[in-house]
Protein backbone atom coordinates (compact mmCIF):
# COMPACT_ATOMS: atom_id res chain seq x y z
CA UNK A 1 0.00 0.00 0.00
CA UNK A 2 2.93 2.07 0.81
CA UNK A 3 3.70 1.75 -3.07
CA UNK A 4 0.18 3.43 -4.19
CA UNK A 5 0.36 6.57 -1.95
CA UNK A 6 3.95 6.94 -3.64
CA UNK A 7 2.12 6.10 -6.56
CA UNK A 8 -1.06 8.61 -5.89
CA UNK A 9 1.44 11.75 -4.29
CA UNK A 10 3.62 11.43 -7.48
CA UNK A 11 0.50 11.92 -9.98
CA UNK A 12 -0.82 14.56 -8.08
CA UNK A 13 2.41 16.40 -7.69
CA UNK A 14 3.02 15.87 -11.24
CA UNK A 15 -0.40 17.78 -12.86
CA UNK A 16 0.37 20.37 -9.49
CA UNK A 17 -2.14 19.67 -7.01
CA UNK A 18 -1.76 21.80 -4.05
CA UNK A 19 -1.60 21.25 -0.34
CA UNK A 20 -1.60 17.12 -0.47
CA UNK A 21 -2.49 15.98 2.93
CA UNK A 22 -2.33 12.03 3.75
CA UNK A 23 -4.26 10.54 6.14
CA UNK A 24 -4.08 7.21 8.00
CA UNK A 25 -7.61 6.23 9.01
CA UNK A 26 -6.26 2.44 10.37
CA UNK A 27 -7.96 3.26 13.70
CA UNK A 28 -10.87 5.24 12.79
CA UNK A 29 -12.70 2.89 9.78
CA UNK A 30 -12.34 -0.68 8.60
CA UNK A 31 -13.51 0.43 5.34
CA UNK A 32 -10.01 2.26 4.22
CA UNK A 33 -6.53 2.62 5.53
CA UNK A 34 -5.57 5.77 4.19
CA UNK A 35 -7.47 9.40 2.93
CA UNK A 36 -5.60 11.67 0.52
CA UNK A 37 -6.92 14.90 0.00
CA UNK A 38 -5.70 17.92 -2.53
CA UNK A 39 -6.68 20.81 -3.96
CA UNK A 40 -7.33 21.79 -7.98
CA UNK A 41 -7.77 25.37 -9.47
CA UNK A 42 -10.67 24.83 -11.73
CA UNK A 43 -12.80 22.39 -12.79
CA UNK A 44 -10.57 21.17 -15.34
CA UNK A 45 -8.04 20.89 -12.99
CA UNK A 46 -10.08 18.63 -11.14
CA UNK A 47 -10.64 16.17 -13.68
CA UNK A 48 -6.62 16.32 -15.07
CA UNK A 49 -5.74 15.29 -11.24
CA UNK A 50 -8.23 12.37 -11.35
CA UNK A 51 -7.24 11.01 -14.16
CA UNK A 52 -3.54 11.55 -13.55
CA UNK A 53 -3.57 8.97 -10.40
CA UNK A 54 -6.53 6.76 -12.31
CA UNK A 55 -3.85 6.51 -14.97
CA UNK A 56 -0.83 5.87 -12.77
CA UNK A 57 -2.52 3.69 -10.29
CA UNK A 58 -3.19 1.38 -13.34
CA UNK A 59 -0.22 1.30 -14.89
CA UNK A 60 1.26 0.03 -11.30
CA UNK A 61 -1.70 -2.43 -11.12
CA UNK A 62 -3.61 -1.21 -9.30
CA UNK A 63 -7.12 -0.87 -10.39
CA UNK A 64 -9.84 1.91 -8.60
CA UNK A 65 -13.02 0.49 -7.53
CA UNK A 66 -14.86 3.56 -8.48
CA UNK A 67 -14.81 7.34 -9.91
CA UNK A 68 -17.35 9.65 -8.45
CA UNK A 69 -18.05 13.59 -9.30
CA UNK A 70 -15.70 13.53 -12.88
CA UNK A 71 -18.67 14.87 -14.20
CA UNK A 72 -18.84 17.86 -12.56
CA UNK A 73 -15.21 18.86 -11.29
CA UNK A 74 -16.19 20.15 -8.08
CA UNK A 75 -14.97 17.32 -6.01
CA UNK A 76 -13.97 14.05 -7.30
CA UNK A 77 -13.65 10.78 -5.31
CA UNK A 78 -11.05 8.22 -6.31
CA UNK A 79 -11.48 4.73 -4.76
CA UNK A 80 -8.37 2.72 -4.61
CA UNK A 81 -10.14 0.21 -2.16
CA UNK A 82 -7.34 0.97 0.49
CA UNK A 83 -6.73 4.21 -0.45
CA UNK A 84 -9.95 7.00 -0.94
CA UNK A 85 -8.57 9.93 -3.07
CA UNK A 86 -10.60 13.67 -2.62
CA UNK A 87 -9.57 15.85 -5.40
CA UNK A 88 -11.15 19.49 -4.81
CA UNK A 89 -11.53 22.73 -5.45
CA UNK A 90 -10.55 25.04 -2.84
CA UNK A 91 -14.46 26.37 -2.37
CA UNK A 92 -15.60 22.82 -1.74
CA UNK A 93 -12.63 21.69 0.64
CA UNK A 94 -12.60 24.52 3.29
CA UNK A 95 -16.80 24.07 3.24
CA UNK A 96 -15.96 20.22 3.95
CA UNK A 97 -12.95 20.15 5.86
CA UNK A 98 -12.45 16.55 5.32
CA UNK A 99 -8.96 16.82 7.15
CA UNK A 100 -10.73 18.01 10.39
CA UNK A 101 -13.46 14.85 9.79
CA UNK A 102 -10.56 12.24 9.39
CA UNK A 103 -8.16 13.19 12.04
CA UNK A 104 -10.77 13.10 15.29
CA UNK A 105 -10.08 9.90 16.69
CA UNK A 106 -12.59 7.93 18.19
CA UNK A 107 -12.87 8.46 22.27
CA UNK A 108 -12.08 5.22 24.01
CA UNK A 109 -13.64 5.43 27.19
CA UNK A 110 -17.69 5.72 28.61
CA UNK A 111 -18.99 7.97 29.81
CA UNK A 112 -21.25 7.28 33.28
CA UNK A 113 -24.44 8.39 32.76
Amino acid sequence: MKQLIVIVNEALEEVKGKDIITIDVTDITAVMDTVIVVSGSSNRQVKALANAVIEASKKAGFQPLGVEGMDGGEWVLVDLIDIVVHIMQPASRDFYELEKLWSVRPNNTIADS
